[in-house]
């Protein structure tokens, strides 16, 4: 059932209200969300002979002589770790690494629950990138994977690529990749709503942080032309005259590549020029609904796609983009329609990745993760307010692990092999038992209610 546009904010306002107060509540009640339990066996008090000591001498030999053994004898094959600096909190900046706890925590339970993922989380005392590469070089023995989280920019894309040259275990950054992801997921099936092809349409990208520059490389490897597309900064379109960019390349590489290959016709000024006659706008930018102005987007192409996609507050309210001419209209809300979630990408990512024990993650893996979440939602039917499947449904993960666990095993980064088949049966089963055995601990009572 469509929840349709409201015409004010005050409705969406008042829920979030009453969920930062119930989120107060709760998270004081539990003291956290994820704790660890044990998956083995104990029937007696002797079975500690064989967990600890002296038994767990016999597997701890076998990995000295034998390295790879530990991911049969440990949970590494399933562990990963979520690393912040607390830089860059959803959207509330650089609040420290103490105050960002409880968002990794968050990130966390997300990896569980909806990926089958054994997540931990590692925030960070530093902002030095030396010091978080080489906190995560220092702790990856113990994890089958890395996914950095809400660290700023510009340093977050030096972090990423240096670790993933250095790392012997794949880094994600789930602000870049993840994100990326499910936007282009998105964007696919606005498109065929839209009927306009990826190839042909003009795409204005407002911000040029990681999540909007990460969305912009995918969407340019699924086939969008990158010089019809254009890119807009704080202090306007990007284009090979900034020189305030040219003069510091070094720091800002992606930004003067940007400027290089996108905006062949040259444009110059702000969000007001990059918007006229663009099919579409991608915006992960200020989280102020005066950001982009109605009258700018009534000067898009027809049936206009517009991504509004800040948190918490979208760059233009949807109803007014949709007076304003617009087609298809996503948000990062969860209150309107055609909500962009990076919450879709991940779990089920870093689930194909660690299946296949893959030594790394590409772009080419998540535009196959994001192939999938698109034609799964255009199975479940697709119009103006259904372009992405929403996180209850457990088919979409299913289908985003077995692309990634094939594209993996396609261009040669995976340590297994797996059929279609075999990825599939075993997704379900870890991504099932999360899910039931919450389900069972509340009923038993193990997790307590509260009014």
């Amino acid at each position: 059932m469509s929840k349709g546009f409201p015409t004010t904010p005050g409705e969406g306002l008042q829920s979030k209200a009453k969920i930062d107060e119930d989120a107060i509540r709760l998270h004081a009640f539990y003291r956290g969300k994820i704790e660890t339990t044990l998956k083995c066996r104990m029937r007696g008090w002797d079975d500690f002979a064989i967990w600890y000591t002296p038994g767990v001498a016999a597997p701890r030999l076998d990995i000295k002589a034998n390295p790879s053994k530990v991911y049969e004898y440990t949970g590494k094959w399933n562990r990963v770790a979520v690393v912040s600096d607390g830089t860059r909190v959803l959207g509330m900046g650089d609040i420290g690494p103490e105050a960002g706890l409880p968002v990794m925590e968050g990130k966390c339970l997300l990896f569980k629950y909806l990926g089958g993922v054994d997540a931990v989380p590692i925030t960070l005392d530093t902002k030095d990138p030396e010091l978080i590469i080489q906190a995560v070089k220092l702790i990856q023995p113990a994890f089958g994977g890395i996914n950095r989280e809400d660290i700023s920019h510009p340093k977050c894309f030096g972090i990423l690529s240096r670790l993933r040259e250095e790392a012997k275990i794949p880094i994600f950054h789930d602000d870049q990749q993840g994100t990326a992801t499910v936007t282009l997921a998105g964007l696919l099936n606005a498109l065929k709503v839209a009927g306009k092809k990826i190839g042909e349409v003009r795409i204005a990208f407002i911000g040029s942080g990681a999540a909007n520059v990460a969305t912009a490389r995918l969407v340019f490897g699924a086939g969008a032309r990158s010089g019809r597309c254009c890119m807009v900064d704080s202090k306007g379109i990007l284009h090979t005259g900034r020189e305030d960019i040219k003069n510091r390349s070094a720091e800002f590489e992606d930004k003067w590549r940007l400027c290089r290959e996108t905006n062949a016709e040259g444009r110059r000024g702000g969000i007001r020029e990059a918007l006229a006659g663009a099919d579409v706008f991608i915006s992960m930018s200020k989280s102020d609904p005066e950001t982009i102005q109605s009258d700018w987007v009534a000067r898009m192409s027809k049936d206009a796609i517009v991504f509004a996609l800040a948190n918490p507050l979208p760059e233009i309210w949807p109803w007014k983009a949709k007076e304003a001419g617009a087609r298809v209209i996503a948000t990062g809300r969860s209150d309107f329609p055609n909500q962009v979630n990076n919450s879709m990408g991940f779990p089920a990512i870093f689930r194909g990745t660690l299946d296949v024990r893959a030594k790394t993650i590409t772009d080419e893996m998540c535009v196959a993760a994001a192939n999938a979440l698109a034609e799964r939602a255009e199975e479940l039917g697709l119009d103006d307010e259904h372009i992405l499947p929403t996180m209850d449904d457990r088919e979409a993960f299913l289908r985003e692990a077995v692309a990634v666990g094939v594209k993996a095993q396609e261009q040669g980064v995976a340590g297994l092999e797996m059929s279609r088949a075999a990825l599939y049966e075993n997704a379900s089963d870890m991504i099932q038992r999360p899910q039931e055995e919450t389900a069972c601990l509340g009923r038993n009572g193990f997790i307590k209610e509260i009014d």
